[in-house]
Parts: C-alpha cells; structure tokens; sequence
C-alpha cells in the first residue's frame, strides 16, 4: 500500500472488534473521530480468546496479551481502514502551505487569506481579544485610583481565643463570659504599635485613640 497521507498527528483506538481513529488539530488539538469499521476478523479473534480461555496455561496467557490484539488488528486490514478514516476526516482539515501544520478548518483556518490563524489571524478576533486585555487592565486601574477600604476599620484589637480559666472558646472584652473570670488582652496602637494598658482610651506613646 501506498503512503497514507495525513496521519501524523492521530489516536489510533482500534481493537480486535474494528478499527477507529480520532485525528487532531495541530493548533488547537480539537480531535475528530472517524467512523468504527468492522474488523473482517473478529470471528477469528473471538475464537483465540476462547480456546485460551479454556485451555489455560500459556495459550491462556497469550491469547489476552496485547500482542495477540495488535496481530489480530494490524496488517493491510488495518492500513485500509485508516487509509478509509483518513479519506472520510481529511475535509475537515487543510494544511498551511506556510507552516506546514494540518489544522481544522472550522476553528483555526483563515480562509480569507489561506493560511491558518497562527500565520494569519484574523483581524476582528484579534481586536476583540485585545480589547478585552485593555478592558480588564483599565479595571484594575480604576480600582487602585479609588480608596477601596473605606468604612474598614483597620485597628488591631487582640481578642483572646480561648480564656485561659475555663477554655471557653471565641472570647472577647475584659472578662470571660462564660466563668467571669479576667481575659487580662493586650492592646496595640494601630499606628505606632505600641502597647496600650487594659482599659486606656488613647495611646500612651502617640495619643492616637485606642
């Protein structure tokens, strides 16, 4: 037979039961697959597995082997049927005589300029992509020119996890709520990091409010 055009880049899914093929795009890798072909020798197939089956021992073996599958499926049978898969899929492809890449032809062919989008993108895409890039760079633009914390209150107040007394959990203030015993939390100022005495009002250090 002679040389099968167009089969570089494909998966060949074929089986002692027929012969399948899912061809790829070489850009976007998108995969079509052919039709499933019989495979004329399926009842000598079936037979191999059978007398392994109930034989056992080495033929057993032999006849479940991946070997004995690619024997069954693989000569001119086999070239015939991809050289029948290639013939059905092949119009959904064309090659780029400028890069030499096989590509499908609904999503990465340009067939205004008869190349494929890698060597000729087409324009109005391109703009669109373009401008969304442009789109969310400005976003995140506009979103550093305004203040984003207002309202926020950005002092550190130290709430005590658990009280040290009777372990209850999420405790907060000056006494425990739940034995009445103290928390003893420390307080720091948020703006010079010093430290404030349980129950002062204002930063002894800066002044600043507590």
């Amino acid at each position: 037979m002679g040389v099968i055009e167009f089969v570089q880049n494909y998966s060949d899914l074929s089986t002692d039961q027929g012969y399948q093929f899912t061809f790829h795009c070489d850009k976007c890798g998108n995969g079509y697959m052919s039709s499933f072909q019989q495979n004329k020798l399926e009842m000598a197939g079936g037979f191999l597995r059978a007398a392994g089956g109930l034989l056992g021992g080495v033929l057993g073996r032999v006849g479940d082997s991946a070997f004995e599958v690619q024997r069954a499926i693989g000569g001119p049978q086999h070239d015939a049927a991809l050289n029948a898969a290639v013939t059905e899929i092949k119009p959904l492809f064309t090659q780029c005589h400028r890069c030499g890449t096989w590509v499908c032809r609904q999503i990465c062919w340009n067939a205004e300029r008869s190349l494929c989008k890698q060597c000729a993108p087409i324009m109005a895409e391109e703009l669109a992509s373009a401008q969304a890039t442009i789109a969310r760079q400005q976003i995140v633009e506009r979103a550093g020119q305004s203040d984003q914390t207002a309202g926020l209150d950005a002092s550190i107040k130290s709430t005590a996890a658990t009280c040290p007394h009777c372990g209850a959990s999420e405790v907060a203030g000056k006494f425990c709520m739940e034995c009445g015993g103290a928390l003893n939390i420390k307080h720091t100022c948020a703006f010079c990091s010093a430290e404030i005495p349980s129950g002062a009002k204002f930063c002894p250090e800066c002044g600043a409010k507590a």
